[in-house]
């Protein structure tokens, strides 16, 4: 048994280029220049047999990203889909508003933790997924569970914040907690992380890092002040739950050495490691990273 993952969508909320934004970043798409590729809200497809598979978040372009994929096309039957469960890394806007893509009455299970499940319940359009049809299943991190076809997985904490619309007042933005975590992904004794947000790299993630073969891993802004620096914005990556790739506390030296292949996911319109070719992209692959596109498959 193997494991497959494929990149759905690699880029930070509001996508790559966003909708409304003309920063130096994204003007370059808006024009046409062949350095920069599209990318939709970072999410992930993972499967042991290439039939049945599980998303890893589901983000606002999900109906895109299905289409876009054929290995997650409905088959054969009138209806059905290869996608049997759906976990989620924490309860922000990109990474849930993509379930009521899934509302049609198509039975999946949706794994995450107390905290994200609360979040979800709280809201009542997410009533939309039948709880006769959607089987919610709280998952503790640290508690290895399965998915369907066999993968081995579990949850487990990371630094970082609740979600913006939950904010009240200043929050903490590098607490561990249920609202933000990271999945691993064991099958044929590979195994795969991902992390699509993280505000600091603590000793014991470190420590699990260490055992990964590929590590897909929060790349939302390259400098802390970057969207400060664009001119789009007021606050720096690690008040949003980020921690920046540059810098001697960023995450390009904190996983110096671990994982034998690195991904950087979740990157930012405002991030040049979006262009190819640019010296901030050359910096992290002379490092050893790679940079996350939609589609881009990854077999162990």
């Amino acid at each position: 048994m193997g494991l497959t993952a494929i990149v759905l969508g690699a880029a930070a909320g509001g996508g790559y280029p966003q909708w409304n934004c003309r920063c130096a970043v994204c003007r370059l798409a808006w024009d046409g220049d062949p350095r920069v590729r599209p990318r939709t809200q970072a999410s992930l497809a993972v499967s042991a047999d290439g039939a049945r598979w599980s998303l890893l978040n589901a983000s606002p372009d999900l109906r895109a990203q299905i289409a876009a994929t054929p290995a997650l096309h409905p088959r054969e039957k009138l209806r059905g889909s290869p996608i049997e469960a759906v976990v989620l890394t924490g309860a922000e806007i990109d990474q849930t508003a993509g379930l009521l893509n899934l509302r049609e009455r198509q039975p999946f299970a949706l794994m995450a933790t107390e905290q994200t499940h609360a979040a979800l319940g709280d809201n009542p359009m997410f009533g939309a997924l039948s709880h006769e049809v959607v089987m919610r299943r709280p998952i503790s991190p640290g508690t290895p569970f399965v998915l369907p076809g066999g993968l081995s997985a579990e949850l487990f904490m990371v630094p970082g914040k609740v979600p913006l619309y939950l904010e009240r007042g200043m929050p903490e933005t590098s607490v561990e907690s249920g609202a933000n975590v990271g999945v691993e992904i064991k099958a044929g004794g590979a195994t795969l992380m991902f992390i699509p947000g993280a505000a600091a790299v603590t000793q014991a993630l470190r420590e699990r890092l260490s055992r990964a073969d590929v590590i897909l891993f929060d790349g939302t802004l390259f400098t802390d002040d970057e969207m400060i620096a664009s001119g789009i914005g007021d606050k720096t990556g690690r008040r949003m739950g980020h921690m920046p790739i540059d810098g001697a506390d960023g995450s390009l030296a904190a996983l110096t050495g671990l994982g034998k292949r690195r991904i950087y996911v979740h990157i930012n319109n405002t991030n040049p490691i979006l262009i190819d070719g640019s010296a901030e992209r050359a910096r992290v692959e002379a490092a050893g990273w790679e940079v996350a596109a939609d589609g881009q498959e990854i077999s162990l």
